[in-house]
């Protein structure tokens, strides 16, 4: 089997081939005449050629000459078009500075073309190294995007968002430390909401000036920053940033013009410094951070307002009942005693503080006749009031910021001994800020007029609790009379 052979077109060859037959053309008429003259005088012994075959032979050279010059001259003509199209298209792409200074005018088109195609080499190498850059770019953002929305279903307050955010940036960015700054607009002052990588006690009570502060810039153009080491600072900012490692790259957080903060990754694990598009991250993360605290700052608003209203109503409630109006301030004033006295964190201080106020809103639930009753409620009665505690954990469970007093509204009624209401908790199953709020109303009860007796002085009160026994916590009791003796 024979292969077909395939004949290109002579416009389709390459350059090679084209100048091989050219030059073929225009040496075959020159090379002809030499080869005849040499075999006339090898044969005659001299050149027998009258001066008609002399000049037809001149013409025919003369023609392919000319015929050889021209295909010649439109071979180079494409190839010289073929630089000045280069160097235009990269003229275009890098401008016409930055060709002229690596083209040199006295060159000629080859060196130029030479020149043209290594530049576009380099350029297209960095074109991949920055497709690459930037996917990976697309990758880490996506990863923190990614963490972040998992995370979002998870919190329960905006100060473990906030950690979620500056953990994930500063791990996808390679730091060293993360920071979330908030801007005191009073001081004009720039104070730590949240850290990682590094202990909060390396930066207690550390705060930096918006004016000469190393965050300044970054307010103040509102734009994402690099900075690459402490000596680009001035001095003032020097001497607030001894906590902070360089380079470090940070964003304003804004928010409808206004800035609300700075997030900042600062040092680099790997690597001389940041890249540029490290800051597309930061601005992206930043934009959402501040929306998620505008957004906080709004619901938190509005939870107080609804906490408020219930305080309102469990005052009125308790203004049906003559014998216990005060009862809940009371009560809380006494809860927050025994929990400071016990040494409980400020924020369950807090949660007891705010439970204590309206433990009791849950009695709006409850018919006036049986609230108001001068004598002993009969078991149907009895059962109306029970219901009161799951009433007021009802009232606040919708309420994110305030799920964490559904405990103490729903249990202060339970003892020790499962004998509670309602759901009839026993021993360890009872939390200490729920034992706490029970012996508090239990004092307070006793220590108040009650139309079926008068109110017990404080030792009489102290003695009661304690002859409850495992009833109550006798432990909260004596706490509960220590702080007695301070007023």
């Amino acid at each position: 089997m024979f292969k077909k052979i395939k004949i290109q077109k002579f416009d389709n060859s390459s350059v090679v081939v084209k100048f091989h037959v050219l030059f073929v053309v225009m040496a075959i008429v020159p090379m002809g005449l030499l080869m005849y003259l040499y075999w006339e005088l090898t044969n005659h012994g001299t050149i027998g050629i009258t001066i008609d075959e002399l000049n037809t032979v001149l013409l025919l050279a003369i023609i392919g000459i000319a015929v050889g010059y021209v295909a010649m001259r439109l071979l180079l003509k494409n190839l010289v078009d073929v630089a000045r199209m280069s160097a235009n298209k990269l003229c275009d792409v890098v401008g016409p500075e930055k060709v002229q200074a690596f083209l040199k005018g006295d060159e000629n088109e080859i060196a130029v073309l030479t020149r043209t195609f290594n530049e576009i080499t380099t350029r297209v190498e960095e074109l991949e190294q920055n497709v690459n850059s930037l996917e990976v770019t697309k990758k880490t953002l996506q990863s923190v995007l990614t963490r972040v929305g998992q995370g979002i279903s998870n919190i329960r307050n905006i100060d473990t968002f906030l950690d979620l955010i500056v953990e994930t940036l500063t791990e996808a960015l390679g730091g060293e430390k993360g920071l979330l700054l908030l801007l005191d607009k009073k001081n004009n002052m720039l104070s730590i909401k949240t850290i990682y990588g590094a202990s909060s006690k390396a930066f207690d009570n550390r705060v930096f000036s918006l004016e000469t502060g190393p965050f300044s810039a970054a307010v103040y153009t509102r734009n994402a920053l690099i900075i690459p080491k402490i000596q680009s600072l001035s001095d003032e900012a020097r001497k607030t940033a001894d906590v902070l490692d360089f380079p470090m790259i940070c964003a304003p957080l804004v928010l409808h013009d206004e800035v609300l903060g700075i997030i900042a990754v600062s040092g680099k694990k790997k690597g001389a410094s940041f890249q540029e598009e490290d800051m597309t991250l930061m601005l992206s993360l930043a934009v959402q951070t501040a929306i998620a605290i505008e957004n906080s700052k709004l619901s938190e608003n509005a939870d107080k307002t609804y906490f408020e209203t219930l305080a309102a109503l469990a005052m009125a409630v308790e203004a049906k009942d003559p014998y216990s109006r005060g009862h809940s301030d009371r009560v809380s004033q006494y809860s927050v005693a025994i929990a400071q006295q016990l040494g409980l964190a400020p924020e369950v201080v807090e949660d007891i503080k705010d439970a204590a106020r309206i433990h009791d809103i849950g009695k709006i639930g409850v018919a006036d006749e049986v609230l108001s009753k001068p004598g002993p409620l009969t078991r149907m009665e009895w059962a109306m009031m029970g219901r009161h505690p799951e009433i007021g954990e009802s009232l606040v469970k919708p309420v994110a910021t305030l799920k964490s007093l559904g405990d103490l509204i729903r249990h202060h009624h339970e003892k020790l001994d499962g004998s509670g209401y309602p759901d009839k908790l026993k021993g360890e199953q009872i939390s200490i800020p729920v034992r706490i709020l029970a012996v508090s109303e239990i004092y307070d009860a006793l220590t108040t007029d009650r139309p079926y007796r008068n109110a017990l002085v404080k030792q009489d009160a102290l003695r009661r609790m304690r002859e409850m026994g495992v009833l109550i916590d006798q432990d909260v009791v004596a706490t509960l009379e220590e702080v007695l003796k301070k007023e």
